[in-house]
């Protein structure tokens, strides 16, 4: 299947690891110019640098951006346009919020995970929309989680903030509609990650188990019996952001294994 990302231009933040590298690694594979950013210089460079090694493919960018700075998304963007032009596809992605139940948060907490999780996304999606607009074609796919349809104990933040970033694409897939943009978002289940890693060793610290104890234990839960990789939750990201998607928008779609089992 051709996917038309040939010369468009993408742009997936937190990319230096996990989700984030996935999906810009299975971009740059489709022949797209991609911009990948990140906190840290040095973790982002390597990023960069194995993604242009084992895609070769040299339209690789990156930039230091820490997503809850505005001054840092403003100088994101005007770097991906000034090397690649405006950007066609935007994946908002950053890492969770801390773990803990609602007893456990304070007021920072709340404020941290609201910037990081859903302003970050509101910032870069207006500045995403002009280039959008003017050429009646964009796609944005915004990473949530699978807890946008069955909240995760001890997650109370992420469960909050990504259920709004849901309902921010479902409100926007209207708006957008009729300029051809497509509003999506995508939730990971367990999917091999150090974020996924994090959230076992919690829950076996909490229960007094080994790790491998607590994944043995999700897998049962999966009817698939395993968890995903970072490359298949990838390949849906670049379906949803491409020109071979003509039709999907507003959805909310779980890449799980089928474990959540609300509709």
């Amino acid at each position: 299947m051709d996917l038309g990302l040939e010369g468009k231009t993408v742009l997936v933040m937190a990319a230096s690891r996990g989700l984030g590298f996935a999906i810009a690694q299975a971009f740059a594979r489709e022949g797209a110019r991609v911009v990948i950013c990140g906190r840290r210089e040095e973790a982002l460079s390597l990023a960069r640098d194995r993604i242009v090694r084992e895609t070769h493919n040299p339209d690789v960018s990156h930039v230091v951006a820490d997503v809850t700075r505005a001054a840092d998304i403003e100088k994101l963007f005007q770097t991906a346009e000034s090397q690649f032009g405006g950007v066609d596809v935007l994946v908002n992605n950053v890492g969770g919020p801390p773990l803990g139940a609602f007893s456990e948060v304070g007021d920072d907490d709340w404020q941290q995970a609201f910037e990081s999780v859903l302003l970050s996304a509101i910032r870069s999606i207006r500045l995403a929309l002009p280039h959008m607009r003017q050429q009646q074609w964009g796609r944005i796919v915004n990473v949530a989680s699978s807890s946008v349809r069955q909240p995760v104990d001890r997650l109370i933040l992420s469960n909050t903030m990504r259920a709004a970033l849901a309902g921010l694409a479902k409100s926007l897939a209207t708006e957008l509609g009729p300029d051809n943009i497509l509003v999506n978002t995508l939730g990971p289940g367990r999917i091999a990650t150090e974020r996924v890693q994090e959230i076992d060793r919690a829950a076996a610290d909490r229960s007094g188990i080994s790790v491998d104890a607590v994944r043995r234990a999700v897998e049962g839960q999966i009817p698939l019996g395993r968890y995903g990789q970072p490359d298949e939750f990838a390949a849906m990201a670049v379906f949803l952001g491409s020109a071979a998607n003509g039709y999907v928008t507003g959805q909310t779609i779980l890449v799980d294994g089928g474990m959540v089992k609300c509709l």
